[in-house]
């Protein structure tokens, strides 16, 4: 039986334009097709999104959950708000007392008359107690959430080691914590032509140590290019590359 080529799970087909395979924020170089939107969880996709992106969310669905209200209340009638100041559209009365009553303000200028009113807004009222728990809950999953920042050097080294030549590269812990019982694992991807057609190859590097038990500061990674090594004999410019940023 023929025995598979090693895949670390990126497959080893390949088409299209030569691509990194993994982002320099860690994330997979991939674009999904077909996908329905249940299939989508906005948790942790609220979760793991940038903090700029989190912030127009919750605001933009605060906005939206006001305007919903707000026209509600104006289809019922904007007559059954008590105590709308003049000086501002029907609209815009609706829509701030649609915030007090979403946020549990309640200032008691502006109040509902009639039962579809007072019912809408004890809906309302009750809605913002669920979505504001939601937000809480997300705002403290992002908090709480623990995470590493390791930058890596710009660029690959061939240096001496030993008696012969080494790749090396430099990581660095970025952040004041705590980090144990470390794993390093190098990976060499080419794309070569097989039976014409393009083929990934992946090869695990060894490396002069996998492991440190303490990472405070920085950490040089070494692979030997010694006869065990695929890049042994071969000219640097086919496969020195720029080392990607964390």
């Amino acid at each position: 039986m023929k025995q598979e080529s090693f895949d670390p799970g990126l497959t080893t087909q390949f088409s299209g334009a030569l691509r990194r395979a993994i982002n320099p924020d860690g994330t997979f170089n991939v674009h999904r097709k077909g996908t329905h939107w249940r299939d989508v969880n906005l948790y942790l996709k609220l979760i793991d999104t940038t903090w700029p992106r989190f912030l127009v969310a919750v605001a933009s669905g605060f906005l939206l959950i006001n305007m919903i209200f707000a026209c509600t209340y104006m289809a019922i009638g904007i007559e059954h708000l008590q105590g709308q100041e003049p000086e501002m559209s029907p609209f815009v009365n609706a829509f701030f007392f649609s915030i007090h009553t979403l946020t549990t303000v309640g200032y008691g200028n502006i109040f509902p008359r009639g039962v579809a009113t007072n019912l809408v807004a004890a809906i309302e009222a009750a809605t913002g107690l669920m979505v504001f728990a939601i937000a809480t809950g997300l705002l403290y999953g992002r908090f709480s959430r623990p995470s590493a920042r390791i930058l890596f050097s710009n660029h690959l080294l061939v240096a001496p080691y030993q008696d012969g030549t080494s790749l090396q590269f430099r990581i660095t812990n970025a952040r004041s914590n705590v980090l144990m019982d470390l794993d390093a694992r190098v990976l060499l991807m080419t794309v070569d032509m097989v039976a014409g057609q393009l083929k990934r190859d992946f090869v695990d590097l060894p490396l002069e140590r996998r492991k440190v038990y303490f990472f405070p500061l920085t950490w040089t990674i070494v692979h030997p290019i010694d006869s065990a090594s695929p890049l042994f004999g071969k000219p640097q410019k086919t496969w020195l590359k720029r080392a990607p940023r964390s």
